[in-house]
């Protein structure tokens, strides 16, 4: 049976006022994007360029950045599903060096697909007053997408730069653009260049 790819409304720019604005980088760590790592997603390198440009624009206007950082423990039941992964405290867990974490930014560790649940994502951005998260990061269809869906359902305008984000194939990756274009009303960008800050 062959499955068709979801039709995905798309812009080429959207601006976004800085000061109520952030980025949330989700899980950019080692196991997900660099050889060797435990669950290796094959187009994650693709997506750091971008991002690093994205964040580099996003830093020079002043946006908060935001990364989660999925995070395990010795017998963590995920596991089970995925395998050993991003186990705390080794490579594998810590942030890629290209896009690491810079004096001011902020590190949420997570311990499930969503970077809302159990962390203080919400309350720390309600304390900078942000209204808008531009998501990038892997996997698209897992952490992304919850993350993405958990800030609408909190009333946050979601935006997704389609080259920031990554997923194991194309049909993963075009249902979680769908999911959060339709369901969650999101805004899917082309490119990271047509994400302005004013």
């Amino acid at each position: 049976m062959q499955v068709s790819l979801p039709n995905i409304e798309r812009v080429e720019r959207v601006a976004l006022p800085a000061r109520e604005s952030a980025i949330i980088v989700v899980d950019m760590q080692n196991d997900f994007v660099k050889p060797g790592g435990k669950l290796v997603v094959p187009s994650a390198a693709k997506t750091i360029e971008p991002i690093r440009r994205l964040l580099e624009k996003a830093r020079r206007r002043g946006v908060k950045v935001f990364y989660t950082q999925d995070t395990h423990y010795e017998g963590d039941p995920e596991f089970a599903i995925w395998g050993e992964h991003v186990r705390f405290g080794t490579w594998g867990w810590e942030i890629i060096e290209e896009l690491r974490p810079q004096e001011g930014d902020i590190v949420v560790r997570k311990t499930r697909y969503d970077g809302f649940y159990g962390t203080p994502l919400d309350d720390l951005l309600k304390v900078y007053g942000i209204r808008n998260l531009v998501i990038v990061g892997t996997v698209a269809n897992i952490c992304v997408l919850h993350t993405a869906g958990s800030a609408a359902l909190r009333w946050y305008k979601v935006i997704v730069p389609e080259d920031g984000i990554s997923a194991l194939n194309d049909f993963d990756f075009h249902a979680a653009l769908r999911q959060i274009s339709f369901l969650y009303k999101g805004t899917i960008v082309k490119s990271v260049d047509g994400v302005e800050f004013q």
